[in-house]
């Protein structure tokens, strides 16, 4: 038998070739709620089992704010506040050595209503063809380059609207479609959904029906049009992605005029909630030239707010209804009848991301409870305490370990 000797140095280089392809195959979560933006993880990602415990890899801190961590091109990239400036950091998944940041300064003065929330900033940053898009809490909106964090273009929108954010502060996260970086800016009673070129910055349409909400569109295609879907401050409503034009809106209202949600796109349905309003599931229709909405189901048996539930490929919609004080439910998305819920009392808001077989929901109070995503019943498979302060950003799977957004650190959990 013949053996072949490998010289050290190249045994390293192979090591880290490894390290970095390991990385690559988990860069495929660029932006809020992931590729899809329906918190659906790859199916490679996660441990074949749960352990016991998760292993601090490494652990930085990086500043406040509930945004989310997104990867792209090998490196994670975090939007936060330090101090007064609101900073965007580049972040090597292996080890947490920060290969660069970007900050500005973005003083902001909280309502006192969600003064326990911080600061923020509360949009997650969308990366698109070597470009990070951020959006921060007062409604200033950067192009940086992903490779060495180069400022590209920036608006703000003071001399456009009297209120630059909404009441409490911009928690949209844009996303990119077909070339165009699209954002709802402006605050009460006065903003626009607008569409910028990614390259320029240039303004290329703006739906100006109503002031931003703090939830994020998706884009669906329904009867074979694309729609970009989101809630504003008093409506839902769905916008022609690539010319802005208005297809349907619906009257949306919850109390403090805070939609937050993320619409679920279902087969053809949309499914939507808010604080205090149950869940329904509408649909679009074409009918003779003209889009109606039609509702197919509602119930009062769960209502989501602050947090997207998730469509697992079991076919339940897992959300964390604010009822008895926070509880994660499922909800049949054909019949809106309430499968399963969980232990009350859990939390005010939970992060919910599916993958590996599993659903993780991850609530403020740094509880992560991990489930079947086929369970039938609520029955954890592990529970796990993952920061020493709230968490309210979404959680990030890679290849080897989650990673953890808490007030002011970014950490990587592993297992094994």
């Amino acid at each position: 038998m013949a053996f072949l000797v490998v010289p050290r140095q190249t045994r390293n280089m192979l090591l880290i070739l490894m390290a970095v392809l390991s990385f690559v195959a988990a860069d495929n979560w660029p932006q809020w709620r992931g590729p899809n933006r329906d918190g659906v993880a790859p199916e490679s990602r996660g441990p074949a089992a749960w352990p016991e415990k998760l292993q601090t890899k490494w652990k930085i801190t990086v500043g406040e704010g509930h945004s989310c961590p997104i990867v792209a091109e090998g490196k994670i990239f975090q939007f936060a506040r330090v101090d007064n400036a609101e900073t965007l950091f580049a972040i090597d998944p292996a080890t947490g050595k920060v290969f660069w940041k970007q900050s500005y300064d973005a003083p902001y003065t909280m309502n006192m209503a969600a003064f326990q929330h911080g600061k923020g900033p509360k949009s997650t940053p969308v990366y698109a063809g070597g470009r990070v898009f951020t959006f921060g809490i007062s409604g200033i909106l950067s192009s940086f380059a992903a490779s060495d964090g180069k400022l590209i273009w920036r608006k703000e929108f003071s001399k456009q609207y009297k209120n630059t954010s909404p009441d409490f502060g911009t928690a949209m996260s844009p996303i990119v479609y077909e070339g165009l970086v699209i954002a709802h800016a402006g605050g009460d009673k006065g903003g626009a959904l607008t569409a910028f070129d990614v390259a320029t910055g240039d303004e290329k349409w703006r739906w100006n029906g109503d002031g931003p909400a703090y939830a994020s569109p998706v884009v669906g295609v329904f009867e074979g049009v694309p729609q970009l879907i989101t809630f504003s401050q008093k409506h839902v409503l769905a916008v022609q992605p690539k010319t802005g034009q208005l297809l349907w809106q619906l009257p949306y209202t919850t109390p403090y005029e805070e939609n937050n949600i993320t619409p679920l796109l279902v087969r053809g349905t949309v499914i939507l909630s808010g604080l205090d309003a149950g869940v329904k599931a509408v649909r679009p229709v074409l009918k003779n030239g003209a889009w109606t909405v039609e509702t197919l189901w509602e119930t009062k048996a769960a209502s989501f707010s602050m947090n997207t539930p998730v469509l697992t490929r079991s076919g339940s919609v897992i959300g964390f209804s604010q009822k008895n004080k926070g509880q994660i439910v499922a909800i049949d998305p054909k019949t809106g009848s309430l499968q399963w819920s969980g232990k009350p009392r859990q939390g005010e808001n939970a992060a919910i991301v599916e993958g590996a077989g599993a659903v993780l929901v991850l609530t403020n109070e740094s509880e992560l409870t991990v489930l079947r995503d086929d369970a039938v019943k609520y029955d954890p498979v592990r529970t796990y305490t993952v920061a020493d302060s709230a968490v309210w950003a979404h959680p990030l799977l890679l290849e080897n370990g989650i990673v953890v957004k808490d007030v002011k650190t970014l950490a990587l959990l592993g297992w094994n």
